[in-house]
């Protein structure tokens, strides 16, 4: 097994023909990808693809949702944590942040999520009647 980093899952799902770098690089990364018999992408390689892919790249949360869950689809590919990035990613959908939806998920095991994001995240996470609920700092 492989792991890889979120470059060369940029590479792959992003064909920037523009870029020198991107037109030498993406059929390397799509060799990895598609070729590799078991590829593993580390839970912080997800969160910092998205911010990428929605930084860099300027992609909707539906687009970003879509890759995620073609990444997670392909059988010879691990997520770490996939079921928790799932959640987030109908988190996601649903308005929180990915990267608060993500925090969120890994922290179903806890009995509260406290942050100091009352609009963004507390808010919304409230609306959502999540559990653990989030909180605000006393």
């Amino acid at each position: 097994m492989i792991a890889v980093d979120t470059n060369v899952l940029a590479r792959f799902y992003c064909d920037d023909p523009q870029d020198p770098e991107a037109r030498l690089q993406r059929p390397r990364a799509r060799r990895v990808l598609l070729d590799s018999p078991a590829v593993f992408v580390p839970l912080t390689v997800v969160l910092e693809f998205e911010w990428v892919m929605r930084g860099f790249y300027e992609a909707t949360p539906q687009a970003w949702c879509q890759v995620v869950e073609h990444l997670i689809g392909m059988p010879h590919v691990t997520v770490e944590r996939w079921e928790d990035v799932k959640d987030a990613l109908d988190l996601h959908r649903q308005g929180l942040d990915f990267a608060d939806a993500l925090h969120w998920a890994c922290s179903r095991h806890c009995s509260a999520f406290v942050s100091f994001d009352d609009k963004r995240l507390v808010r919304r996470a409230r609306r959502l009647a999540l559990a653990p609920p989030a909180e605000l700092p006393v």
